[in-house]
């Protein structure tokens, strides 16, 4: 009877992905007492990470494609036009069916519902993984929030087959917010006074990762929806506890063997055998690269990738990074076809052909192949820094000291010269934005970024968005979601 009521729900929810709650039914072993012991509670933990990580590619098209980050040169025909564009509309439509987060939040659902009934030897360690989980719906429903605005809320694991129970409204953008809200306080409530790492990795949430995102969240908050100085007090509070993480220099960053540095606050878990990351595809092919030179004039011939060249910097991107001091100048291999020295970059340069992402550039294998097996942070500490400074700056305060730090690690040795001056509100927050572009690009931060910022900000940088068309900073749902819930309504300003 058990396996035919699970049989029965999976078919329901196949044949109508129909409320567009991409839930799918609680598991079989839930049904045969999966929650008995603690030995699956942890299991179902692990799991949950691993789903997660298969959202990842969505989290960076999210939080950054739509920005002016992209949209240059590739080698090859480029990925995401449509959103480098914003063409969003009732028959564009992007991330379809919410993107699938509801699969997501369905498993992380059933574990905060069902793993405190597990016998857990140790209570702390239990609530060091609701903490944990807590943080995570926080996360998602966050991204959620910020995409589509009005979103359904559901926070129990599907149990029935009703399809009419199934269908949701979407609630409104503060109920989204404070669901939000709740869930990031239920995390620290859980991870009380623990700031420890769960097995001592940056792969699992932990404290300082739901810190920085109620930094984060209630800068949001305050700008977005109006909660003001309350708000933007919140997230100072709360950039200013996290604690066990720092800036590391520049050199100790990036690459495979620096992935469990200490400024990664939270990473998505990459290694071989199990799956790799997205960014070969901000790469190319050896047969392309291997005819073509860096900026220096150098021979790529022997550099080995074995990617894609789908991803370019658009001329904005190169721009902002053209300053011969500052480390983050290298985020880059630009790559040209007549062996001269190109620097500093120049726009509408024929001989430019295309660009290199490095930050995620992975390992070259026994077998002489580039594997993506880099791990890639969602939150690490310079991210907090920089929240923290745009935080002190909404209230008026003087944020050089977080800009300087940041600053400071990239300029190195050069940085005299460079240092942040505190000058007005506007003069401060557009600083932020520029210090976080060349300091995110490809971690998934500009759009929202710049929609957080607030004003006319998003449209006076992005040239592919115009303020007739506010409407666009959400996402249009499908027509076919609309036909199948009669509870749902259109995305406002799309009808």
């Amino acid at each position: 009877m058990k396996q035919l009521k699970y049989i029965a729900l999976l078919l329901v929810v196949t044949l109508l992905g129909s409320c567009e709650l991409d839930m799918q039914p609680e598991s079989e072993l839930t049904y045969n007492g999966f929650w008995d012991t603690e030995e699956a509670a942890r299991a179902a933990h692990v799991g949950i990470f691993s789903k997660y990580r298969d959202y990842a590619y969505t989290l960076w098209q999210m939080g950054e494609l739509r920005s002016d980050v992209w949209g240059g040169k590739t080698i090859e025909s480029p990925s995401g036009q449509d959103l480098i564009d914003n063409n969003i509309s009732t028959t564009i439509v992007h991330f379809n069916n919410w993107a699938n987060f509801y699969g997501l939040m369905h498993y992380i659902n059933d574990f905060i519902v069902n793993a405190p009934k597990a016998p857990f030897k140790d209570e702390a360690e239990l609530n060091h993984l609701l903490g944990q989980v807590y943080g995570l719906r926080a996360q998602v429903y966050y991204t959620m929030l910020k995409a589509w605005g009005d979103v359904p809320i559901t926070t129990e694991p599907l149990l029935e087959v009703d399809l009419e129970k199934l269908k949701k409204p979407r609630s409104p953008k503060a109920e989204v917010m404070s669901q939000v809200k709740s869930d990031i306080e239920s995390s620290l409530e859980h991870f009380g006074s623990d700031n420890s790492q769960w097995n001592g990795k940056n792969v699992y949430w932990s404290k300082a990762a739901t810190l920085v995102l109620k930094g984060d969240v209630y800068l949001w908050s305050g700008k977005v929806l109006g909660g003001g100085d309350a708000d933007f007090t919140t997230a100072k509070t709360a950039l200013s506890q996290i604690t066990g993480h720092e800036l590391v220099p520049f050199e100790q960053l990036w690459g495979q063997g620096n992935e469990f540095n200490n400024e990664f606050i939270f990473a998505f878990d990459y290694q071989q055998d199990q799956a790799g990351n997205f960014y070969g595809s901000f790469t190319g092919r050896m047969v392309d690269v291997a005819g073509l030179f860096d900026e220096t004039g150098a021979s790529l011939s022997d550099f080995v990738v074995n990617g894609a060249s789908r991803f370019g910097p658009s001329d904005k991107t190169n721009l902002i990074l053209e300053d011969l001091d500052d480390m983050r100048r290298t985020t880059f291999i630009k790559l040209y076809d007549d062996g001269t020295n190109h620097i500093p970059f120049t726009p509408d340069n024929a001989n430019y052909q295309a660009a290199i992402l490095k930050k995620f550039l992975g390992i070259i294998g026994d077998d002489g192949s580039r594997f993506n097996y880099n791990n890639v942070p969602l939150y690490r500490y310079a991210d907090a820094l920089l929240l923290l400074a745009e935080a002190k700056n909404n209230l008026g305060e003087d944020p050089s000291n977080e800009m300087n730090l940041v600053r400071q690690r990239a300029y190195g040795d050069n940085f005299s010269g460079h240092e942040f001056a505190n000058g007005t509100k506007a003069e401060n927050a557009k600083a932020i934005l520029d210090e976080r572009y060349k300091e995110f690009i490809g971690e998934g931060k500009r759009w929202w970024d710049l929609v957080r910022a607030g004003g006319s900000y998003v449209f006076d940088e992005v040239a592919s968005l115009d303020a007739s068309e506010a409407y666009k900073i959400y996402y249009s749902i499908s027509e076919s979601m609309l036909a199948n819930d009669d509870q749902l309504k259109q995305t406002e300003g799309y009808n």
